[in-house]
């Protein structure tokens, strides 16, 4: 692995709510990669796109750190933190209901470089041409309102826009989930040739770790705002130690139907984040789950180089999965 661009320690979010705390996410730590693409997979309601936005400081962390290229960001003033996110940006889920429908496409993209002062008009319209061409699109889209794109190229809008103040991280937040499987691959492509021309670093927020073994170098697994795993992509896709990991990755489909595969069901429904299960909060849906799993947060168990599992079991797991 290379120099970490984001090291993230101990990093908990609660919200405090009427009916009590949501532990949306908890005691996660692990770092990204200068210029590389980390997944992170999980359930919905797993509290993945929760730690992507707290990364950005979009949301306040309610402990642990957060630093970018060697600054702790996790309590920078506002007037620092607002230089800093020139160099963080988000792609959201849905790219309709984050364009205003009512400014053109040009205007859209050049938001970020008005709002920082960056450029003349003119100067402002060839950034925006530029960026469009970038993405797949044509320099004369941008006078056109965002009902006049399909899915997939609202998508590529939204990639130009978070590409406008040439950051170094981009938090891509399901940004592909709601397209098409064509249109998915088009804008996986796009995202690994952006990554490669740019030097960019990625968090990829996702619940399809298909997608996330395809585009990503390392895969950061989370449950009910617990990391459960982590590791390279190819590690994590074929040797996975976590039985919450290796349920995820049985579930992908394979393109031969006669091949043989060993299923691993998830039994029951993702528990509340009000009231998390003690110790392993995996525990309550684990085929393998004894006693002692209920007693204590699993550490992180060595698996493999730059390769970790919080299971109590990971050994066990392990070596029966490689017998």
């Amino acid at each position: 692995m290379t120099q970490p661009l984001l090291e993230i320690r101990n990093l908990t979010k609660r919200f405090h709510t009427a009916g009590g705390t949501v532990h949306a996410v908890e005691d996660v730590s692990f770092d990204i990669p200068r210029g590389s693409i980390t997944g992170l997979v999980g359930e919905s309601g797993s509290g993945k796109t929760t730690l992507g936005r707290t990364l950005l400081r979009l949301i306040e962390p309610s402990g642990g750190q957060i630093r970018f290229d060697g600054t702790d960001i996790t309590t920078l003033p506002a007037g620092q933190m607002r230089d800093m996110r020139r160099r963080m940006q988000i792609i959201f889920q849905d790219p309709m209901s984050s364009l205003n429908p009512r400014l053109k496409v040009g205007e859209l993209i050049a938001e970020g470089l008005r709002a920082y002062g960056i450029g003349t008009r003119a100067e402002r319209r060839d950034r925006v041409a530029a960026l469009l061409e970038e993405v797949g699109l044509s320099a004369d889209h941008m006078n056109r309102y965002p009902h006049a794109f399909s899915g997939g190229q609202r998508q590529r809008i939204g990639i130009a826009r978070a590409l406008a103040l040439e950051p170094d991280f981009i938090v891509a937040d399901e940004s592909v989930s709601a397209l098409d499987v064509s249109i998915q691959a088009q804008v996986l492509n796009l995202l690994l040739d952006l990554r490669a021309k740019r030097n960019l670093t990625m968090l990829f927020i996702a619940h399809d770790l298909s997608v996330v073994n395809y585009l990503c170098d390392q895969v950061a697994v989370l449950y009910l705002g617990r990391l459960m795993e982590i590791g390279p992509a190819d590690a994590i896709h074929r040797g996975s130690a976590h039985p919450y990991t290796r349920a995820l990755n049985s579930a992908i489909p394979v393109p031969d139907p006669r091949a043989a595969r060993h299923r691993t069901p998830l039994r029951g429904d993702i528990p509340s984040p009000l009231a998390p299960p003690s110790g392993c909060v995996f525990r309550t849906r684990c085929e393998h789950a004894l006693p002692l799993c209920a007693d204590g947060v699993p550490a992180a168990h060595k698996v493999g180089p730059d390769h970790q599992s919080y299971c109590k079991r990971t050994e066990d797991l392990h070596a029966s999965q490689h017998a």
